[in-house]
């Protein structure tokens, strides 16, 4: 028994007319028939009385004419989940990232995130940039956000960010020569 039987089966029952519901559902009079007919045999059993040009249902099709508008029903709630999924609607991201980048950088970021996918949790766990590294290898995260590059192939590598250091100290102490300061930049 298929989704496309058990659809082609309501649409019948709901019409009582093949012909007509071979027409809404875009399919051949003859592929109606067909699946009407493949679901009685394999079951022995008769859906549908013929009386005169018209076809009304047996007691075992109203019965399961119930079954399949719930399996068609769960069908359709199995594929928008999965829509919902692909989507970024639902689900869960899981998120690695170094301490500095968790506790300074990541945080309005994720509010964002938050603000634009609701039903999405996310899971952060806060790694050094090789934690993190192994955690998406081994499948613990989605994501990192490291510090600095991880010679990793397998990884992708997306540029996010990038932090200005600054060099200070006491005017009275020369800590850095001139040459030093050029040649750092």
């Amino acid at each position: 028994m298929t989704l496309e039987q058990l659809r082609i089966f309501v649409g019948v029952a709901e019409r009582q007319h093949v012909t007509r519901a071979a027409e809404a559902l875009n399919v051949t009079q003859s592929a109606a028939s067909a699946a009407i007919a493949t679901l009685e045999a394999r079951h022995g059993v008769p859906l549908f009385n013929r009386v005169g040009r018209g076809i009304e249902l047996t007691e075992a099709g109203r019965m399961l004419l119930d079954e399949a508008r719930a399996v068609l029903g769960r069908a359709a709630s199995a594929e928008q989940a999965l829509a919902d999924y692909a989507g970024l609607k639902r689900g869960t991201l899981r998120l690695v990232a170094s301490q500095t980048i968790a506790s300074y950088w990541l945080p309005p970021r994720l509010a964002t995130f938050h603000d634009r996918y609701p039903a999405i949790t996310v899971e952060l766990a806060i790694d050094n940039s090789e934690g993190a590294a192994a955690r998406v290898l081994s499948g613990a995260a989605e994501l990192g956000f490291v510090e600095g590059m991880i010679d990793e192939p397998v990884l992708a590598h997306w540029p996010i960010a990038s932090d200005q250091m600054v060099l200070v100290g006491r005017e009275a102490v020369e800590v850095v020569d001139e040459a030093w300061m050029r040649q750092a930049r």
